[in-house]
């Protein structure tokens, strides 16, 4: 019987989970070491490469807040509101990281990180305005889902698997990924279950906010770099946390309850203005404030570290309409190209939009019901134009009625 081989390096025999392999005589590695090794030397490669381009690269200058706002004006549609806190505080924030990179002993003045929380109904533009935010200032960006997230030791996602996307988004440079944007989409979905505290675990709800306030605030966490679970063995990287930015968001539905609780908004009395009091009504949201999060289910502590708090309007048929052409990726200009490449024409009338527009507002999925009405109308033209000698195609408020009540079963097969 053949001995086993042992590790020169350190000392484990070969086993069925460690292959020993001679790398010269008497020189034995064992599969750990070799994987140490290279991790290291990828690592060190890595670093050297980030230092070499941080020292090539001129420095850029941070756009304006006005400059910002009319970036996000070619994408987004509406939200003025919105896209003003926004540009405010991603320049700030830039503005700050700047600062911090010059050595000047005599300034004392230590600005604070500003994290962003933005309340809307679903299709509203949260997650296209941090997208476009991103695009613009050319910085690592990622979106995280705050429903995987569990406490620590159960079924789910650790907190520090939010800074893994990051890193997985620029080939795991630390200081790119340590300037970048991270978006927390359903930060709703976390919120305590109740207004009380509570003694009993709380799974998804507030352990995982008392998690996110370490990342939330700017401190050094240690990343798996494979995303999942920490292991004891696993090679973790360190990620400074002071110069992300963090923006949240979320629908927060039934919040508008809290508001109008808050505001007292019931009318007593006759001769109302009952489309002013509707209006009224479905605008609550602008007047979301931290007091209203709380009363929601988000701790107070996390409420402090999101201090920059912006709301999203429903879209009416106006906006509706406007996103479906106006921007520089709307919906039909998308469609438009795609015919396009197949050297094919393709115009929509006025009414067939307006009909679209329509079964949007009636499904109430905001401007992502939009996509889903579009597709389903045009995957039949879409499915014969490359093959067909027609270069023209014109989708009248006729045919999107057709496609759209064959496809919901509204009408029979033809």
């Amino acid at each position: 019987m053949a001995k086993k081989k042992s590790c020169s390096l350190c000392g484990s025999q070969e086993s069925a989970s460690n292959h020993v392999v001679e790398l010269a005589p008497g020189f034995n590695i064992c599969e750990e070491c070799g994987q140490y090794i290279e991790n290291a030397f990828n690592a060190d490669k890595a670093e050297r490469s980030a230092s070499k381009a941080s020292e090539a690269a001129p420095d850029k200058k941070i756009p304006t807040p006005k400059e910002i706002n009319d970036f996000l004006d070619k994408y987004v549609i509406g939200q003025q509101e919105a896209k003003k806190y926004l540009s405010v505080a991603v320049y700030n924030h830039y503005k700050r990281v700047e600062q911090q990179g010059d050595d000047n002993p005599d300034d004392d003045v230590d600005i604070e990180k500003s994290n962003i929380i933005m309340v809307g109904p679903t299709g509203t533009g949260k997650t296209l305005l941090a997208k476009s935010i991103a695009r613009l200032l050319d910085v690592p960006f990622t979106i995280v889902d705050a429903t995987v997230l569990t406490e620590a030791g159960y079924v789910g996602e650790d907190i520090e698997s939010l800074l893994t996307r990051l890193l997985q988004a620029c080939d795991y440079d630390v200081k790119k990924a340590e300037k970048g944007i991270v978006f927390i989409d359903e930060i709703d979905k976390i919120a305590r279950k109740s207004d009380n505290p509570s003694i009993t675990r709380d799974v998804s709800g507030e352990g995982v906010q008392q998690g996110l306030l370490k990342l939330l605030e700017g401190s050094t966490v240690l990343v798996p770099p494979n995303g999942g679970r920490k292991h004891p063995e696993q090679k973790l990287i360190a990620v400074d946390t002071k110069n992300i930015l963090f923006i949240c968001g979320g629908a927060f539905d039934g919040i508008e309850r809290k508001i109008a609780s808050r505001l007292n908004t019931r009318v007593v009395g006759y001769g109302q203005d009952e489309v002013a009091r509707k209006q009224h009504r479905e605008n609550l949201m602008r007047y979301v404030t931290p007091q209203d999060l709380k009363s929601f289910g988000l701790i107070p502590e996390i409420i402090g570290r999101l201090p920059i708090l912006t709301s999203l309007e429903p879209l009416d048929k106006k906006a509706l309409r406007r996103i479906l052409t106006e921007p520089k990726n709307a919906i039909i200009r998308q469609y438009k190209k795609l015919f396009q490449l197949d050297g094919k024409e393709l115009e929509f009338t006025d009414e067939a939009l307006d009909v679209i527009v329509d079964k949007a507002v009636e499904y109430k999925l905001g401007a992502r019901g939009l996509r889903s009405i579009v597709e389903t109308v045009m995957v039949d033209a879409m499915f014969d134009a490359p093959g067909s000698k027609q270069d023209t195609y014109t989708v009248d408020a006729d045919y999107v009625r057709s496609r759209i009540d064959k496809a919901y079963g509204l009408a029979p097969e033809v």
